[in-house]
């Protein structure tokens, strides 16, 4: 026979109650632990979070400095190198203009020896030079001797010596077909600068030129150059 005592339910709710504390404050007293072993602490956390966020700031501002200051080198390189190139193509322009002066220098030298005792007409100073395969420059100084009482009317006649497909043949400047006769007529008391380029066929070899002054169908001067 097994005599059993029946508690009355009052108790088993107390007793129910205490079981249920007691494992949770054992529960709790185990989560303590557990984050007390892994080293988790609340405050110490949120004072690194704190300080992470002081170093990121911080961070950030000296990355926002730099990102100036790259970007304030690189304006002032593009600025140099914006600078640098409007100097080169100043240079070049100089340079330029450099030796155009000395050309004029050199092409107006020869109105210093002059004899003013001298009569007629004369080429004092002819260039030549080829710029392109069919292309001539030419430059002329034509003076007046003597005093000079008269105004000289007269025409600049060039003649090209070429090779073309072989054979030797002259081409003469302005043409009798051309249209711009006027660049080449003249109109002076003491002298004359005259200039221009000349167009010539494809294929054709530049071999010489010559230059002729007219005046009325008569030469009055001439002078020729090798190519």
């Amino acid at each position: 026979m097994t005599i059993r005592t029946q508690l009355p339910w009052p108790l088993k709710a107390i007793f129910l109650a205490v079981v249920v504390g007691v494992g949770g404050a054992i529960a709790l007293w185990g989560y303590d632990l557990g984050r007390s072993l892994t080293g988790f602490n609340p405050g110490a956390n949120r004072d690194e979070l704190a300080n992470y966020k002081e170093q990121l700031e911080k961070l950030s501002h000296e990355r926002d400095l730099l990102s100036t200051t790259v970007n304030g080198a690189e304006s002032r390189l593009n600025i140099q190198r914006s600078a640098e190139t409007q100097l080169a193509t100043q240079v070049k322009l100089l340079e330029g203009e450099n030796v155009k002066l000395k050309e004029d220098l050199a092409f107006f030298e020869g109105l210093l020896p002059v004899d003013t005792n001298a009569q007629g007409i004369s080429i004092r100073r002819m260039k030549t030079e080829i710029v392109a395969p069919n292309q001539l420059r030419y430059r002329l100084l034509i003076m007046q001797g003597g005093k000079g009482e008269h105004d000289f009317v007269g025409n600049l006649q060039l003649t090209v010596t070429v090779l073309q497909g072989g054979k030797s043949a002259m081409i003469v400047f302005p043409g009798t077909t051309s249209t711009d006769t006027e660049k080449f007529k003249l109109g002076f008391k003491h002298y004359q600068r005259i200039e221009g380029i000349l167009n010539l066929p494809e294929g054709a070899m530049m071999k010489a030129v010559q230059a002729r002054i007219l005046e009325k169908g008569q030469i009055r001067a001439q002078q020729s150059a090798n190519l």
